[in-house]
């Protein structure tokens, strides 16, 4: 059997016509939840980031403390 014929007799899962109004609900709220989640973890990296990105940026006094490169 081809590649071509295995695609014809598999069918795209659609669980959405199932659902009834009570889960669909249920699945929208834990859509909400999950990208609130997702938006304030964002936010958290984006803090860390630039937290790091301060300590590792050396200030103009260490510079000139520096040894010349060689």
């Amino acid at each position: 059997m081809t590649a071509s014929g295995c695609a014809r007799s598999i069918r795209v899962m659609n669980d959405s016509p199932r659902l009834t109004a009570s889960k669909r609900q249920e699945q929208a709220e834990r859509d909400k939840r999950l990208a609130r989640a997702l938006r304030q973890n964002l936010h958290r990296r984006k803090q860390q980031a630039r937290a790091k990105g301060q300590r590792e940026t050396p200030s103009a006094g260490d510079r000139e403390t520096e040894d010349p490169p060689a």
